[in-house]
Parts: structure tokens; sequence; C-alpha cells
């Protein structure tokens, strides 16, 4: 029993009824066998192999439910066409239950028919090859457009699509187009590190720029608290924008959602970005008006965002928004955010609820210590369904649902993304130089400009003094850092995971969504 298209069996008493259908079905290329009752049919089902059934309900003795239950049990995952006369919504309730592919009404046309057995047989070869063609067209547009003088805004519209068709290729992993994507993003990195060196120093001195970290609040928290609005900001630390996409259809059940962006500080890492977001202004500002913040980010301490309420306080009263009751918190494991989750409606009378969510940070760094995580998220699309999977049973996916029927607006951001690093570099350093993979500042530092951007005034960048003549080196596209005497202790430890603090696409721009309740 061998036909390109399918083989289908056909289940009806009526089957005198049926030869035109049959034979228009044949006459498309599908194979079909016949079968008058429940029985006979789970007995050509146990000895032949079909791709579709096509059931009647009402049958002498066994009717077409009880036949699709018992078809169940020998092959889960043969789909089934009910075709019946009955409009019952009862029946139709059974067939959804018991997950009848579709459900069509007699009487029906031929054409009727072979559009459902199409539906049901072809939709992933003809989704593979629209998302085939969708792409490769799209991927000669992009290449056009790089040869512009792109803006901010021009540029996050490109990541936002390459972000959208990575999510279509983990659907359609057999395409074979991944590699081809992969290399797009990479071109696209090269000339978006090429954007960023060209302009910004002129953002952080100008107020004619894109929205970055220090804007967030401003932009986003500001103008919701002064109409007396409840705003609740979470700062999911290192999420990129393709695995928020990923969450969005779960999120979108509940809440209306505008999506837009903010360009991470340089180095794109946590001190400078997150800091700059509680705080609303650049790294040199923060460090001298918080003397015990410079002090811990010139010792290297254990935790660099200590001070992230105060600064949160102390940027709502030069707001003049000071009689604002805000709640705090940072939550590093689940057990915090179900407590979290617990009091949320004590929460709720404060006007600024402000989350710290750690997990998707943690799970960038714990990958690179662990084989078994290495295993479970071998690459961007891994890290995606990683970050989808957590959140889908998270407390945070709990607190935003019940968020979602409370009067507050909820804005979700990250203070940067990351990078799967792929290129080992040497650098030059002296013993003072911090330990950063993808930013490193020091004395003396000395790298390829092909490879890093290098900072020898960092007043130029809004970065503070942390030591005596302090250089910065900022790791370019998908390069990490090595020492001459530790390179091959590193190199393979490193190479393929996940980084920030340097300047890509998926580093520096970072999504500001805002959503409200239905």
């Amino acid at each position: 029993m061998t036909n390109s298209r399918g083989n289908i069996l056909w289940v009806d008493d009526e089957v005198d009824h049926l030869k035109p259908h049959i034979l228009f079905l044949e006459d498309k290329g599908f194979n079909i066998s016949l079968a008058t009752n429940g029985p006979d049919a789970i007995a050509l089902v146990k000895d032949e192999t079909y791709n579709l059934v096509l059931m009647d309900q009402f049958m002498p003795g066994q009717d077409g439910i009880e036949t699709v239950r018992q078809l169940s049990e020998l092959r889960p995952n043969l789909p089934v066409i009910m075709i019946t006369k009955s409009e019952e919504e009862w029946l139709m309730d059974e067939a959804i239950s018991q997950k009848i592919a579709q459900y069509l009404i007699k009487p029906v046309s031929p054409t009727q028919i072979f559009m459902a057995c199409k539906q049901v047989l072809e939709d992933t070869k003809i989704r593979e090859e629209k998302v085939t063609s969708g792409y490769l067209k799209e991927f000669q547009h992009i290449e056009s457009r790089l040869q512009e003088d792109l803006q901010a805004h021009e540029w996050w519209d490109i990541y936002n699509r390459l972000s959208k068709w990575q999510l279509n290729f983990d659907e359609h992993k057999d395409i074979g187009l991944g590699n081809i994507l992969a290399e797009q993003i990479h071109t696209c990195n090269r000339e978006f590190v090429k954007f960023v060196d060209e302009n910004y120093c002129n953002w952080v001195s100008s107020s004619n720029r894109p929205n970055l970290s220090v804007d967030v609040v401003p932009e986003f928290v500001i103008p919701i608290l002064r109409k007396d609005k409840k705003v609740c900001l979470i700062v999911v630390d290192a999420l990129r924008h393709d695995q928020f996409l990923t969450i969005l259809p779960e999120i979108g059940q509940y809440f209306n959602i505008d999506i837009g962006y903010q360009m991470s500080l340089l180095p794109s890492a946590t001190p400078f970005s997150r800091n700059a977001i509680f705080s609303g202004l650049f790294t040199d500002e923060f460090c001298r008006k918080y003397p015990q913040q410079l002090e811990l980010m010139k010792s290297e301490a254990s935790s660099l965002n200590k001070y992230e309420a105060l600064f949160l306080e102390d940027q709502l009263k030069r707001n003049r928004l000071e009689n604002k009751n805000v709640i705090y918190h940072k939550i590093n494991v689940a057990e915090e955010g179900q407590r979290f989750q617990k009091h949320l409606s004590d929460y709720k009378q404060s006007d600024l609820m402000a989350i710290v969510v750690n997990f998707v940070d943690m799970l960038a760094h714990k990958r690179s210590e662990s084989d078994v995580l290495k295993e479970m998220v071998p690459d961007e699309s891994g890290y995606r369904f990683a970050v989808r999977t957590w959140f889908e049973n998270s407390w945070l996916y709990r607190t935003l649902r019940e968020l979602s029927e409370s009067d507050f607006t909820v804005v979700i951001t990250s203070d940067h993304g990351t990078v799967r690093v792929q290129r080992g570099v040497l650098v030059g350093a002296d013993r003072e130089t911090s330990s950063g993979v993808r930013y490193k500042y020091g004395r003396n530092l000395n790298s390829k400009e092909k490879n890093a951007l290098i900072i020898r005034k960092p007043s130029d960048y809004r970065l503070p003094e942390l030591v005596h003549q302090t250089n910065y080196l900022v790791a370019k596209d998908d390069v990490f850092f090595l020492y001459p005497n530790q390179q091959h202790r590193y190199q393979g430890k490193l190479k393929g995971s996940f980084q920030h603090g340097g300047i890509s696409m998926e580093e520096i721009m970072v999504p500001v969504v805002t959503m409200r309740g239905y």
C-alpha cells in the first residue's frame, strides 16, 4: 500500500454513497481503503499503515467516537477527521476531547473533503515551503538594507525580524536554513558593531538618541505614575528579545501588549546597565553620586547591584514623585518568587512594584559549568526552549496572570541580553585587570580593534575611572577574551557559551514591553 500523498482509511456504513468522493481523492493522488464498521476499521489499522482516518459517527453497532478511542490506543498519532450528519454540541465536545483533527457536517462536497485531508496531511510541508520561500525573500531584503545608513529603530526592526525567523525555524527544524540564518545574524552583527562604534559617544552626550538603559524609567514608568496609575516594573536579567518572543503567546492571553526597545549601556553588563535603569544615571554619574557603589565596582565585589532600591527611590525623588509608595524585590531562586507571589495582594497596595528576576542570567552562567546543561541548552534554540519551559511553570507567570486582573500596568524589560561566543582572542593585560569574558577594565589593555572596542578615554563613554588611568576593552560580535597563560584552559570551556558585556544585537538591543490587562 504505497502512495506519494498518503493512505486514507474511510470508515462509513454507506460506502455506496462515497464513490464520487473516493474517485476525487484517488484522482488527487491518495490511496483509499474502506471499512463499513468500527471493528473492521480496527482490524485494518492493526495490519496496515494509514496516514489518516475519515470517520462516520453513526454506524450499526460500535459508533465513531468509540472507534476513535480504540484507534487512539493502537495508533496515538493517527489523525482522524469526523464526517457526520449531526450538529449536536455534545458530539462536537466529544470530538474535541478525542483530539479529532477536523469535524465536517454532511452533506460535504469532494472538494471539502480533499481540502480537509490536505490540511491535515500536508500542513507541515506547506508551512515549511512557505517559511523557506519567505525567509529567502527576507534574506535578500535584509542584505540590501545593510548597505543603507540605518538608524537605531531600523536596526531594531532588522533584529526583531531575525528573532522571529529564529522562532519559525525552531518549529521547522528540517528545512535546512538554520545555518544561513545564523550566518546572516553574524553578518548583521558585524555591521551593527560599526553602527554602535560610530554613534555611542554621541548618544551618551546628547538627548537626541534612542532610548538607553538610563531612559527606561523616565520613558516607560514615570509617565504612568504621573497619571496616578500603578506600575509593576519587572527586569529579567539577561533576557534576550528572541527569548521574550517565545513567552509572548502565553502572556498575550491575558494582556494587551506594546513592544518597544532600549539599548544597553556599554559594557552591556549588569553593573553598568542595570544600575543605570534603577538610577536613571550613566555609570560615571552614579559612581560620583554614590561612592559606595564606586567602591563595589573597584573591588569587583560579588554583588554589584546592592543599591538598586535606593537608586530607584532617588530617581523618583528627582522627578518629584517621592510620595509614591515603592516596593522592591530581587528574586534569585524559586522559593523567593513563590513567597513574593504569596504576598502579592499586600504588595498591590504600592504605587510601584519593582522586581528583578535572575533566572535567565543564572542559567547562562550555570550552563558553562555543567555538562548536563550544555546537553539541554546546546544552542540558541535550546536556550529559548529552556526559558519558555521555566516561564510556563514559574511563579512569575502566575504573578503576571494575577496582575492582569488588577489595575497595574506591567513593564517588562532586561538590562542586557547575551550572545553565544565562538572566537577566543588574546588580550594583553596586567594584574589589576578585571576578570570579565566580554569586557575588561584596567591599565595598559591591548587587543586588535577588529576584535574589541578599545576605550582609552572613559569619560567619552560616560564610564568611571576604576583604576589609575583606566582603559576598557569591549568585545565585538562573538569574541571572548583569553589571557596567553590561560588560553588552553579557558578556550574549550568558554567557546559556545552565552556571555554578555560586549557589542552585539543580542546583548545591546533589549525589549521594553508595556502590558495592560484586558
